[in-house]
């Protein structure tokens, strides 16, 4: 099982990467105004959600499922806050994704501020799971 423990936290970092670093490129996109940079940042982003952001955060919830069902039986209440901030990092993936799209339609109305801000969410949610981990206060 620690194997299985193992990878869920390589995919996490992986996830990671990918929620720190895919609204970094908005940040950039938001602010190119030139047809090749506009063009390299739909690229980056769509490799980024697809070939590495994606893959990771399905590879984290499926290895942190198979935790749950054989080891974390009966966790206390910090687990299910982890969980439920998990869920909320989906709904950022989410999130995510369409602001992509919109990006890729040449839709996006929002400014590299508001994408700068919009960074900072996963960063406050990796402290608290890390936290909830560590310590299992409840």
């Amino acid at each position: 099982m620690l194997w299985v423990k193992a990878l869920h936290i390589v995919f996490m970092v992986t996830w990671f990467a990918g929620l720190f670093y895919l609204p970094r490129l908005f940040v950039y996109h938001a602010q190119a105004s030139d047809p090749l940079s506009l063009e390299r940042f739909k690229l980056m982003e769509r490799k980024l959600f697809w070939g590495i952001m994606t893959p990771g955060a399905v590879l984290t919830v499926v290895l942190g499922t198979w935790l749950w069902l054989g080891w974390f039986r009966g966790a206390g209440s910090w687990f299910h806050a982890k969980v439920a901030l998990v869920a909320i990092l989906v709904g950022y993936h989410l999130w995510c994704w369409r602001l992509m799209r919109d990006f890729a339609a040449g839709r996006s109305t929002k400014s590299h501020v508001w994408f700068r801000w919009f960074n900072e969410f996963p960063t406050l949610v990796l402290f608290a799971v890390v936290f909830l981990v560590v310590f299992k206060p409840f």
